[in-house]
């Protein structure tokens, strides 16, 4: 056996984003509710810019109380140039903490998991590398909206 790889990262930026929620309705996979990107920031090393509105997370939340992220947006760099962004997600917790945050209370970030796996698309551009990275994010949902902190895997 071969020794195994290490896994490093690099931080890019951490993003801030508005959502506007939608109702929930049962599905055979959960409970689903598709919340609306209104707006939002990304602030970082590799780039800053706004989110831009018109994106959408399409949220599933299983009878584990664990909830699937599933979204795609659109950012626009300072300089102008668009980002498609991409991702998906887990956000898990103890009950109790769950339902805080199912109804838009304040929960400290350690008490619950909240990661997801991103892609990006751009073209060309000094941001057109992030078309061959694969990213991963820390994320806290506080009443405002959610936030990552998000990664490039090196």
């Amino acid at each position: 056996m071969t020794t195994p790889l290490p896994l490093n990262t690099d931080f890019l930026f951490r993003i801030r984003i508005a959502v506007e929620p939608g109702p929930a309705y049962p599905t055979p996979l959960g409970d689903r509710r598709i919340g609306l990107v209104r707006s939002g920031t990304f602030r970082g090393p590799a780039a800053n810019g706004i989110v831009l509105p018109g994106g959408a997370d399409w949220m599933t939340t299983g009878t584990d109380g664990g909830t699937r992220l599933d979204v795609r947006a659109m950012l626009q760099a300072e300089d102008g140039q668009i980002i498609g962004i991409t991702y998906t997600g887990i956000r898990a917790g103890a009950p109790d903490v769950l339902a805080k945050l199912a109804v838009g209370e304040a929960v400290d970030a350690s008490a619950y998991y909240m990661r997801t796996a991103i892609r990006f698309e751009t073209g060309p551009g000094p941001l057109e590398w992030l078309n061959r990275v694969l990213a991963v994010a820390v994320g806290q949902r506080p009443p405002e909206g959610p936030i990552y902190d998000v990664y490039a895997i090196l």
